[in-house]
């Protein structure tokens, strides 16, 4: 069993690099048009079995529900923990895997996820990069092989840490999960690109 797992900050503080040139409103429904984005994505992968939002925001629950997903609403430990509290909830099994896929990743696709997936037929860390270095999206078998850590530079830091488990490690970089959005220039190159899904594009087709 594979379990999906979207985190999902407070969008109060959602995309702070980007309010000064959008405003708390639009940032906040551009972090929403883009969860949508995601697990849309996520519905079009047949092995998972089940795809969840870990949130402390009511509005963003009330969204993963809308499309079809559990909604995890819980105070906000910062990103890895709530990462792994969550994963350890949904799959708690020694042959359960996990997948987690940031929110920003606008332009995720479903063909990319079950690259993914094929990439790891068994235990082992796999991690689509971004562009920065970071790490969009992480597969774990089983779910709690290695901690998550997300941040600056986590691409290294997961490499790391499956290095330090014993346990294999592929890295594979996707074309639409290359990029997840954090700020004016990332904004900006996704609209250039034309590779948002449908909610973000519909959305930056009336931000200025």
């Amino acid at each position: 069993m594979i379990a999906a797992l979207v985190p999902v900050k407070d969008l109060a503080h959602s995309k702070s690099r980007l309010l000064p040139e959008l405003g708390p409103e639009a940032a906040r429904r551009l972090a929403l048009a883009m969860l949508g984005d995601v697990l849309e994505a996520l519905r079009g992968v047949p092995r998972l079995a089940l795809i969840a939002v870990v949130t402390p925001d009511a509005a963003a629950a009330e969204l993963a529900r809308a499309e079809g997903a559990q909604a995890l609403l819980r105070p906000d430990p910062g990103l890895n923990p709530a990462v792994d509290a969550a994963v350890a909830e949904l799959a708690p099994g020694p042959e359960d895997g996990a997948l987690v896929l940031l929110a920003d990743v606008a332009g995720a696709r479903a063909r990319d996820l079950e690259a993914l997936l094929d990439a790891l037929p068994g235990p082992g860390v796999a991690i689509a990069p971004s562009g920065d270095g970071g790490t969009a999206a992480l597969l774990r078998r089983p779910a709690q092989v290695i901690p998550a850590g997300f941040g600056p530079g986590s691409a290294k830091r997961h490499r790391e840490l499956a290095a330090r488990a014993g346990v294999s490690f592929c890295e594979l970089p996707l074309p639409s999960l290359a990029l997840d959005v954090d700020d004016l220039a990332d904004l900006e190159e996704l609209r250039a690109r034309g590779a948002a899904g449908r909610r973000t594009r519909a959305l930056l087709e009336v931000l200025p």
